[in-house]
């Protein structure tokens, strides 16, 4: 049986699969790789065949094409946090039937934070009496620089995330955090969230606790370029020292909730307007499109931290039809380990 994702894995599959060019530009800019000349990248089914296994499902699976459109290159990508034996078996086997069904060269890419993870990860797959074996191409701290110059970090955020991951509880672990959590500010909310989780879950808790501590002091005094909800994400516990980021936060969440509320509630009132007068049901709309978001998101929220719920714990969610309480849910997925955390 695989082990149930992370949040911080999920958030790592994520960033690949919301911009598949990144694979690419790491294969040039971290392992110096001539890659063949390429006019796309898009992510395809992870599963290399329909009778796969789940055991030989990749996290990701990429292709790279040509302008005239011809497959040039077939990337897999895994997200691994520890070592897993398994491993050494089913990254050949990706090779090998993404080679033969594709016909183009294929590669694995293997995305590990941790050192020991990654040594293990990048050494060489023997497939039998050394006449063949795999090398997978490991994204890790040996090969991730040390970002902490905020310049670089806005340029290449991507790279800037990952440096956090992999070298956050290194001898300059706060500075990098910094430096990847203040080029989030271009993000939307929810990819700004992802990114935050990436890496403050990363972090050991002497280095949670002095961010969070930074944090506070360059928000108290108006010199911080961290996402709004940052304080909300760190620490729900601490409301008093949080009342900035909350009411960055709630402003934040109302414009986007009244956006969506507006197109959702113009289609819903439209339908209703036969009966209850377009003005009724243009305000009825508005208010269950706001529902609906806010019910998404939270179960978006769960799916990417791994927390599965029961047929009436879902029907809990999409049954609520209070905002402050789909609100506080949605704050309670952060450190959740499980449904009754969220719902309590």
């Amino acid at each position: 049986m695989r082990a149930m994702p992370t949040l911080e894995h999920n958030g790592l599959v994520d960033m690949f699969r919301e911009n598949p060019a990144l694979a690419p530009h790491l294969l040039e800019l971290l392992f110096h790789l001539d890659l063949p000349p390429y006019a796309t990248v898009a992510v395809v089914e992870a599963s290399l065949d329909q009778l796969t296994p789940v055991e030989f499902r990749a996290d990701l699976a990429l292709e790279l094409r040509d302008a005239r459109g011809a497959l040039v290159l077939s990337i897999v990508l895994e997200v691994q946090r520890d070592k897993d034996p398994r491993k050494k078996y089913s990254w050949p086997v990706y090779v090998v039937v993404a080679r033969a069904q594709k016909q183009c060269p294929t590669i694995v890419l293997v995305v590990a934070p941790d050192a020991e993870v990654a040594a293990w990860a990048s050494e060489k797959i023997d497939l039998g009496l050394g006449r063949g074996s795999v090398e997978p191409l490991v994204v890790g701290p040996a090969v991730v620089p040390v970002v902490t110059d905020q310049a670089l970090a806005e340029q290449e955020t991507e790279l800037a995330i990952l440096s956090a991951a992999a070298h956050g509880n290194g001898p300059h672990g706060l500075e990098v955090a910094l430096a990847a959590l203040g080029a989030l500010g271009r993000y939307d909310h929810e990819h700004a969230a992802v990114y935050f989780q990436i890496v403050y879950n990363a972090l050991r808790e002497p280095l949670r606790r002095a961010l969070e501590a930074l944090i506070m002091e360059r928000q108290t005094e108006g010199k911080a370029t961290f996402p709004p909800f940052a304080q909300q994400l760190i620490d729900r516990g601490k409301r008093e020292g949080l009342q900035e980021g909350k009411r960055e936060g709630l402003q934040e969440g109302k414009r986007e909730g009244l956006q969506e509320g507006k197109r959702e509630g113009l289609q819903e009132g439209k339908r209703e307007g036969l009966q209850e007068g377009k003005r009724e049901g243009l305000q009825e709309g508005e208010r269950k499109g706001k529902l609906e978001g806010k019910q998404d998101a939270l179960l978006r929220l769960l799916a990417r931290a791994g927390i599965a719920l029961t047929a009436d714990e879902r029907a809990r969610i999409q049954g609520c039809t209070d905002a402050a309480t789909l609100d506080r849910w949605i704050e309670n997925v952060i450190g959740a380990k499980s449904a009754s955390d969220v719902l309590s």
